[in-house]
């Protein structure tokens, strides 16, 4: 077997174009391969010599596999030769039922689902070489020690290495040079028996003693290694051999035999040792490390997609919310009755509530711009209690306190609460026979560079649990991205890594202290704001009517959505035309005169977005309302397009159409 061969590549992929295409690959790569048309050239390409194989899964499927199995049975005690198999639905027993069997039956082989990126190929089919390369290096080691031991039997049966005998009545002992060498002592030193046995490891001794003693009593061969402890102090392996003498009575005259040096023998079986042991390990490490990339990919995915669920679900809440808002605004306006007035100020109560449910999901989807604005944290951190009691189960009572009552920071009210439950979450894990969970807010001032941050006022928001806590190392870890101490499918090891996030994102800093046995304190710091800042809160009824009989273009494909929105335009005083696609839109708007454009931006066919754009090449100078479910759009490049997110309530809906109508143009 040649160099080429044994590190040659052996292709076995019949369906279309595979196998050219993982020659390709390979070649890039600079690994040579050979293609297979069958199992069985599979088979004789093996025996003649290869690095690694890759097959895929569907070129085992009613195939003779005997020959196959035959070769990885037959293979010499340091080969294991690798395969990769590519394989359409993964290596996992749940998905691939002939997983088990194909790897019970090739032994070291590594599952590729496909499709695949070419670098992982690649880099798969480079650590499987490598592995090979390592097996051969092992068997020129193994046959090494081979040849040392047939020159050792050699060297025994001549009788010219180390020869000795032992007069059994007397136990006298005759040596050769060679023989003294072997215990240390020169060719004119007086080597006994005795000093024999003195020179014998004390470890080793009564074993070399028993081995005497059963050879002459019962004639057999004597076979021992041993250590010995040279005059020097150095110590050494001898291998000894010998046979008994007997008289014609059976009784025992004398042993004679040989011996030999085996020191440099047994370092090499040492070093085989430890590089099989270091081998096994390095393939553990690789093996785990592979798993755990593994588990964060699925978590990552798991997470995007959950995020894509929450966010489509968001949206379609928004799109339920948004007839409801709008017509419970428009009945309370036309209601004088007090009783009923108050029925409905609950149900616009309950609708807020909502919205700012949808709001988190949102948040959570990541379909919502960070805005950073002034924030009364006490205040929102109190209106959260009730959601967090919610969330971490009736087990863990919460206790809420604040030192500073108008505690303003500048931060996403939206990704705080989130943060804020992400924090509350982990408490609970950490608390699973219950406990108490503190939340506190104040205000401080730092001069002294603290964690990295610039000297000023700072609001802390303090998360303390009463659970079992962190160690050193755990919570030297605790930030860091898919880092979770919780089982697999209990966490994605994102929660204080998106909190981290947002501290700092924010100006701040995430301050975390925790003990074994005596909880955790999560501290973010945000940078104070001055409470002059807060927005006002809205009233529905401050708002005064802006200009009516406007010209309204109103397209949605939401037909409840339209409805609701075209009656509280008409109820606005507009004359409004209500379309559901975009084609239609821009057919009205090339024959009727239209003041202003109000679409979705989530359509069918022609997005909200598209629509504007063609829009304003009819008409450059048009206003363009968008109301969309998301609080932010794909393209935030159409920075010209005015926005309105759902649900809305009437004022909302007035004020940006008037603000629209009211922009100078370009703007």
């Amino acid at each position: 077997m040649n160099l080429t061969q044994s590190e040659r590549a052996i292709v076995l992929a019949p369906r279309g174009r595979d196998a050219d295409i993982a020659v390709a690959m390979l070649r890039d790569a600079g690994i040579a391969s050979t293609v297979a048309p069958n199992v069985a050239a599979l088979v004789r390409l093996l025996r003649a010599g290869a690095g690694f194989a890759v097959v895929t899964d569907e070129s085992f499927h009613r195939a003779d596999l005997r020959a196959l199995d035959a070769f990885v049975r037959d293979q010499e005690e340091w080969s294991d030769f690798p395969f990769i198999l590519l394989t359409e639905r993964g290596g996992s027993i749940e998905r691939n039922p002939a997983a088990g069997r194909y790897l019970e039956m090739l032994g070291n082989v590594t599952f590729l689902e496909r499709p695949f990126h070419p670098t992982t190929l690649v880099s798969i089919a480079r650590a499987a070489l490598r592995g090979r390369l390592r097996q051969y290096e092992a068997r020129l080691r193994l046959q090494t020690i081979r040849d040392r031991e047939e020159q050792l039997r050699i060297a025994l049966s001549a009788g010219r290495l180390g020869a000795w005998s032992l007069d059994v009545g007397t136990m006298k002992l005759a040596a050769s040079e060679h023989c003294k060498a072997n215990f240390g002592f020169g060719a004119g030193d007086d080597f006994t028996y005795e000093k024999l046995l003195s020179s014998i490891h004390p470890d080793d001794l009564d074993a070399m003693q028993a081995a005497v003693a059963h050879a002459l009593e019962t004639g057999t061969d004597y076979d021992i290694e041993y250590r010995t402890v040279w005059p020097d102090g150095s110590r050494h392996w001898v291998h000894v051999r010998a046979r008994p003498e007997l008289d014609g009575k059976g009784n025992p005259l004398r042993m004679t035999g040989v011996s030999q040096d085996i020191t440099e023998r047994k370092a090499s079986e040492e070093t085989l040792r430890n590089f099989t042991v270091e081998l096994e390990k390095r393939v553990e490490e690789r093996t785990l490390e592979r798993e755990a990339v593994s588990a964060q990919l699925h978590e990552a995915q798991k997470l995007e997609t959950l995020g894509q669920l929450t966010g489509g679900v968001a949206h379609d809440f928004n799109n339920l919310l948004t007839p409801i808002v709008g017509t419970l605004d428009l009945v309370r306006r036309r209601i004088e009755d007090e009783r009923m007035q108050k029925l409905l100020d609950g149900a616009l109560q309950a609708s807020e509530r909502a919205r700012t449910l949808v709001a988190r999901l949102l948040a959570f989807a990541r379909r919502q711009n960070l805005e950073a604005r002034a924030t009364d944290i006490s205040l929102l951190v109190e209106g959260m209690v009730d959601l967090i009691q919610r969330s971490i189960g009736p087990t863990i009572h919460i206790d809420f306190a604040t030192n500073d009552t108008g505690a303003t920071a500048m931060v996403d009210p939206n990704q705080l609460e989130l943060a804020l439950l992400n924090l509350a979450v982990n408490a609970r894990d950490a608390m699973p026979d219950g406990g108490c969970l503190k939340l506190r807010t104040r205000k401080v001032t730092q001069s002294d560079g603290r964690h990295g941050l610039p000297d000023g006022d700072y609001v802390l928001v303090e998360v303390t649990d009463t659970g079992v806590g962190m160690d050193a190392a755990t919570l030297s870890h605790a930030i860091e991205p898919f880092y979770s101490t919780k089982g697999v499918g209990k966490g994605t090891g994102l929660g204080l890594s998106m909190v981290h996030g947002l501290a700092g994102q924010s100006g701040g800093f995430l301050q975390l202290d925790s003990a074994e046995g005596y909880g955790t304190t999560a501290t973010l710091w945000l940078p104070a704001a001055d409470p002059e800042a807060l927005a006002a809160p809205d009233k529905l009824e401050e708002w005064s009517q802006g200009q009516t009989g406007l010209n309204i273009l109103l397209v949605d494909d939401e037909a409840l959505v339209r409805q609701g929105t075209g009656a509280i335009l008409h109820d606005l005083g507009h004359n409004v035309l209500e379309v559901d696609a975009g084609g239609d839109a821009l057919g009205v708007l090339r024959s009727q005169p239209v003041d202003i454009l109000v679409t979705d931006y989530l359509m069918p066919g022609m997005s909200g977005l598209e629509l504007a754009r063609s829009a304003r090449k009819l008409r450059r100078d048009l206003p363009v309302l968008m109301i969309t479910g998301f609080a932010d759009l794909v393209d935030d490049s159409a920075s010209d397009v005015s926005r309105l997110s759902k649900p809305f309530h009437v004022r909302e809906l007035a004020q940006a159409i008037e603000r629209e109508m009211n922009r100078p143009a370009g703007q």
